[in-house]
């Protein structure tokens, strides 16, 4: 997973690291983001040390509401479960077939995203 991207994830376009105004209207977290020059997906930046690196995959619209609704059930799950929200990621990846440390909703592609919203709303 590139954290510093230069071609989009989806489009293969070419990427930049632009001022987040650009995308939010306002500068939002690190002020800064990727953002493709030819489909417009776009992922913002860690808001530390590191500003330029990425917080997940490029995303447009689709991948951005997949990503939302997986973070609301999981988010009220390992909550209401009483559980450490990282034990609860361990459990989703091993769901998911993949190592616990890949396990972010930010690194999942489409497909990822659905296959994570189906099983957290199987655990509901």
């Amino acid at each position: 997973m590139n954290e510093y991207p230069t071609t989009c994830n989806l489009c293969g376009g070419n990427v930049l690291l632009v001022d987040n105004r650009r995308v939010y209207g306002k500068n939002y977290g690190s002020g800064k983001c990727y953002l493709c020059t030819k489909c417009n997906a776009y992922v913002g930046t860690h808001n530390c040390n590191n500003k330029d690196r990425a917080l997940g995959l490029l995303a447009d619209a689709r991948m951005r509401k997949g990503k939302i609704l997986c973070h609301e059930l999981f988010d009220k799950q390992w909550k209401s479960k009483n559980k450490k929200r990282g034990a609860c990621y361990s459990e989703l990846a091993e769901k998911l077939g993949i190592d616990a440390s890949k396990c972010h909703f930010g690194w999942f592609n489409l497909e990822m995203l659905r296959m994570a919203y189906k099983i957290l709303k199987e655990d509901k």
